[in-house]
């Protein structure tokens, strides 16, 4: 079995607070992956400690064997991060950001064409990526910035809420997206959510975060047999002592 992620008892403090108190959980290569936990639980702290966007206090992690801490530049080219306030240059349009953002990873134009026409399957903006990006809807900028995190092809994306503030219709879009993408390509995803649907309709297996420790881990269903709850918001809520 092969791992695209390897955490280990990762802890993390800010100050006296501690954010990860010895989190551990596996991703498998080609599964999609949900990090599930309250506000303040840790997901974003985790997920950034993966990206090498911070380090880790204490513990290890590893994405594709290559270790966060000490070989972040391997990682970086292997990987993708979305965080959930990410935004786009407002005065470019869609297809100009996408190229922007392409120009950072193509050594040459025909392979930045590739990634930038990639980048217009994924989001399926059509006409709509001639205009500004100023003029998109909350649902439209969110497809274009998932397909900038999914154009490059990473072997792991790491996305931050993606769905986060979209109504039902934009969210579906958005979760369809995600699903189709990994499936073809055999993307490897890290996700985290607060929408228990969301989770048991793309995610594949799941960990539970409380308090910065991974207090469950399994498939959806697996978990909903364990706890004998009928759909994973109740087993979140048993497991991280919500009444």
């Amino acid at each position: 079995m092969k791992y695209a992620i390897q955490a280990e008892n990762l802890t993390k403090t800010f100050g006296r607070t501690e954010a990860l108190r010895g989190a551990s959980f596996n991703v498998i290569e080609n599964e999609i992956f949900g990090l599930i936990g309250h506000n303040g639980a840790g997901k974003t702290t985790a997920l950034r400690i993966l990206s090498t966007l911070i380090s880790a206090t204490s513990g290890s992690a590893k994405i594709f064997s290559y270790d966060v801490a000490k070989q972040p530049e391997k990682v970086r080219e292997i990987l993708s991060y979305l965080p959930e306030e990410a935004g786009a240059y407002q005065q470019l349009s869609g297809i100009e950001f996408l190229e922007f953002m392409a120009g950072f990873y193509a050594k040459t134009k025909p392979e930045m064409n590739a990634i930038v026409e990639q980048g217009r399957l994924i989001s399926n903006l059509g006409d709509r990526l001639d205009d500004r990006v100023n003029t998109y809807s909350k649902g439209m900028l969110r497809r274009l910035l998932i397909a900038r995190a999914l154009m490059m092809k990473p072997k792991l994306t790491i996305l931050d809420e993606p769905t986060s503030g979209l109504d039902v219709i934009q969210s579906v879009n958005v979760r369809n997206m995600i699903k189709k993408y990994a499936d073809q390509e055999g993307v490897s995803v890290l996700l985290s959510s607060h929408n228990m649907l969301e989770v048991e309709y793309l995610c594949h297996r799941v960990a539970l975060l409380n308090q910065g420790i991974v207090v469950a881990q399994g498939t959806p269903d697996e978990l909903k047999q364990e706890y004998g709850k009928p759909n994973l918001e109740e087993v979140f809520m048993e497991v991280t002592s919500v009444e």
